[in-house]
């Protein structure tokens, strides 16, 4: 396999340009960079079109590149000076790989029988949003929704916070927030909206109902027109000194917290004698 060494390459300089949003946009195409991300996007059919690895990453993940090959992905194979290029962290794990889009109509993502959902509004930090994607996936939630004033989810910081779980469930994109929440209560979920002025606190509200959970900006929560959106304002109770919990703690507390009762109320319907904690 003949080494990729200049940065000037017509392939190389088409991938780089991937780490801009307008020509993400416009290729509707994406970078995952690491082994983990790229080993999910290679469990989806027709979503990788391309894979860069260095001689060192080939050897140290043949897995990887054997699913490629066997699927009919070209594998290129790059010096430390591309993969570097190409790449967007400090120490590069030399392997990448080019994607197609992946998410989904809202519609899609939300439906009737969906019982648990993560919404974004406002949220910009792709490190904290793909954070919160990577805990909904962990927490069993059945889709995430980027609404049209939070980050784009292949953003290249957004996709590597991720590991991979952008690859595992639905995922919509640009939607307004009260459309997004139409969305959800037309659905039959219940939206509640995490902010540290609700009249609720997580230990008093009924999570074991079907719940879209609305989280706002990092720094200045969820203003109220959107508050008015949910069907109730939920604030996770602080037991110590500390003044509050940053975006992605909050969401893991409040999803798991909804998947723990969610799962605890199906157990104990599915075996009437098994009464939940």
């Amino acid at each position: 396999m003949a080494e990729l060494t200049s940065t000037r390459s017509p392939r190389v300089k088409a991938a780089r340009r991937l780490t801009k949003r307008a020509f993400r946009d416009r290729d509707r195409a994406f970078l995952a960079e690491g082994p983990q991300a790229v080993r999910e996007a290679l469990t989806l059919d027709d979503v990788t079109v391309e894979l860069f690895a260095t001689a060192e990453a080939e050897t140290r993940h043949p897995d990887i590149v054997g699913a490629a090959l066997a699927a009919g992905v070209p594998v290129h194979r790059a010096s430390g000076e591309v993969m570097a290029d190409l790449t967007q962290t400090i120490t590069p794990q030399g392997i990448l790989a080019v994607c197609r889009f992946v998410h989904v109509p809202l519609a899609e993502a939300i439906r009737p029988g969906t019982r648990l959902v993560a919404l974004l509004a406002h949220v910009r930090d792709p490190g904290n949003a793909g954070t919160v994607l990577r805990t909904a996936d962990a927490a069993g939630a059945d889709a995430v929704v980027f609404t049209d004033a939070s980050v784009d989810p292949y953003n290249g910081k957004c996709v590597r916070a991720s590991a991979g779980s952008l690859f595992h469930l639905p995922v919509a994109t640009g939607a307004s927030v009260a459309h997004a929440v139409r969305q959800a209560k037309e659905a039959g979920l219940r939206v509640l909206a995490a902010d540290g002025a609700g009249t609720v606190t997580l230990d008093e509200v009924d999570l074991a109902r079907p719940t879209a959970w609305l989280f706002g900006n990092e720094a200045w929560g969820l203003p109220p027109e959107l508050l008015e959106l949910a069907d109730e304002v939920v604030r996770v109770p602080i037991y110590g000194r500390a003044e509050s919990l940053n975006l992605a703690t909050a969401a893991a507390v409040c999803l798991y917290s909804s998947a723990r009762v969610q799962r605890e109320n199906l157990s104990s319907v599915e075996d009437p004698t098994t009464s939940p904690r």
